[in-house]
């Protein structure tokens, strides 16, 4: 991939091997925020270097200083070669988060390394890329994203591309919606035939059916040609950052890639 185009794949534990065949740059999704705090990591092989780090704050009790984390970051990142970290801190564990983002980031910064952060600490840090989700369940993933570039600028903006496919009852007054299952989300496309629709305030496929037991319903789901339109909506508005974990999209890199690809080529 070109700068014009910086995709990386978001692996768990035992995946690396696999995903290294799509040729782009991988992050680790093996380490946490314990007590302490301290940097804990899952099972990983020694040979496993390079990428990025991905730090998560499952059950993390928010207690303890900052400098002495970030430096434990830092010193894992020199040990596996990392050239950058991901923060998903999905957690509202007080401000201890934000001050470890706000030091990551100054110590990222300084080695001239990216840090990456979830939107609810985009501000502890001036250097910090954030991650902006691109699921949306309702508004425009154009205005969302626009938004967010304004707020932070395009270069401090990124993607992390969440693969739809939910069933919502209609109507739906919460929003929220029961998450499908790939081999759910085709037994429904292949015993339904629905006609399929394309949403482009939402930037995903949709259709809708009729259940004698459960009413009406509406499907959201995502495919390649999809989360590309998302890529080049990213791309019209200067975002080129963008995150993809690798379980949800497994099968759909070789058409992602081949797209890319043929992008840049244009170029």
């Amino acid at each position: 991939m070109s700068d014009k185009s910086k995709l990386i794949l978001a692996v768990p534990p035992g995946h690396a091997k696999a995903a290294q065949s799509a040729g782009l740059p991988l992050a680790h999704m093996a380490y946490r925020i314990g007590g302490g705090p301290h940097l804990f990591r899952a099972n990983m092989p020694v040979a496993v270097r390079g990428g990025l780090m991905v730090i998560d704050d499952t059950g993390f009790d928010g207690q303890g200083e900052p400098a002495p984390f970030c430096h434990e970051v830092l010193r894992e990142c020199a040990a596996r070669g990392f050239s950058g970290v991901i923060g998903r801190f999905e957690g509202r564990s007080g401000p201890l988060l934000g001050r470890i983002a706000a030091g990551l980031g100054e110590l990222l910064h300084r080695r001239g390394m990216p840090l990456y952060v979830t939107e609810a600490w985009g501000a502890a840090s001036e250097t910090a890329r954030v991650l902006i989700p691109t699921a949306l369940s309702g508004g425009s993933l154009r205005q969302r994203l626009q938004e967010a570039a304004e707020r932070y600028g395009p270069q401090r903006t990124a993607l992390w591309v969440e693969r739809v496919a939910e069933d919502f009852f209609l109507p739906s007054p919460t929003g929220q919606g029961t998450p499908l299952s790939r081999a759910e989300l085709q037994t429904r496309l292949e015993e339904l035939a629905p006609s399929v629709f394309f949403s482009a305030e939402l930037c995903a496929h949709y259709f809708t059916h009729m259940s004698k037991e459960t009413g009406a319903h509406f499907i959201l789901f995502d495919d390649a040609g999809s989360i590309r339109k998302k890529l080049q909506i990213a791309r019209s508005l200067g975002i080129t950052d963008a995150v993809l974990p690798y379980v949800q999209v497994d099968d759909l890199l070789p058409e992602l890639l081949e797209h890319e690809r043929l992008f840049e080529n244009r170029l």
